[in-house]
């Protein structure tokens, strides 16, 4: 039986259909997409693609922190554009996130985005925290 613990945090949207905003397996965090939905209100966000994207990794670093690790920690993000237009207003938003640290990437045109997002990013990391130094949190962990 694999140990998995299912993350769950109001500091990002809630998930909108039957997933996780992320599964910890073992050393690892699989982050699900994250689009530019406010979490305090629920409603994505109008705007420039820079700004959109500036939402979704904050969702996804509020995600990250929950499961104990950062996008320091990312190794690999997949980014969903509507737009491949709108890669360089992306990229350079993405860069400012991320800074030194470089994950692996795959950018790919979506044909449609949830809730007519612009951009959608998701995202594998190594956990930064050991999981029996961790504190409870409001995830659930359960044997599957």
């Amino acid at each position: 039986m694999n140990n998995f613990k299912f993350i769950d945090t109001p500091e990002a949207p809630a998930a909108i259909g039957p997933y996780s905003q992320a599964v910890v397996a073992g050393e690892w965090v699989f982050a699900s997409g994250q689009i530019p939905i406010d979490p305090a209100t629920g409603e994505i966000i109008e705007g420039s693609i820079a700004e959109q994207t500036d939402r979704v990794l904050n969702n996804l670093a509020a995600v990250l922190a929950e499961a104990g690790t950062s996008l320091n920690h990312v190794v690999k993000t997949t980014v969903y554009l509507a737009d491949m237009e709108t890669f360089a207003e992306m990229n350079g938003v993405y860069a400012r996130h991320f800074e030194d640290h470089r994950p692996a990437r795959a950018t790919v045109q979506a044909g449609a985005l949830p809730k007519n997002a612009g951009v959608e990013i998701d995202a594998i990391a190594r956990l930064a925290i050991p999981v029996e130094l961790r504190g409870e949190s409001a995830s659930v962990e359960r044997n599957v």
